[in-house]
């Protein structure tokens, strides 16, 4: 239900940037502070990246990481933070060629 409430409203301000009632940096200020993204385990990732049908590099170039950071992501040395997250979370969500 909240997903679903928290979709709805992502909806609703993108239609408002649409319309030019609210600019791009308030629309990325909602989506910081309103959407944060899920946490990705090391099977997640890995699944992700699977999924995408990508090595490790390809995926490394498309988070601008190293591969040995994507290496450590998969085998849950390390956890993805901050932008590498965002990121993560928005291929998930509509693929890689969102960032091409």
């Amino acid at each position: 239900m909240r997903k679903r409430m928290i979709d709805e409203l992502h909806t609703t301000m993108r239609g408002l940037h649409a319309a030019g009632a609210i600019d791009k940096q308030t629309l990325r200020d909602f989506e910081l502070r309103a959407l944060p993204p899920p946490s990705y385990t090391a099977e997640a990732i890995r699944a992700l990246r699977e999924r995408l049908h990508v090595s490790q590099g390809v995926f490394a170039a498309y988070l601008n990481a190293s591969v040995s950071t994507v290496q450590k992501w998969e085998n849950g040395e390390k956890k993805p933070s901050g932008a590498a997250l965002r990121l993560l979370s928005l291929i998930d969500r509509k693929g890689l060629e969102v960032l091409a």
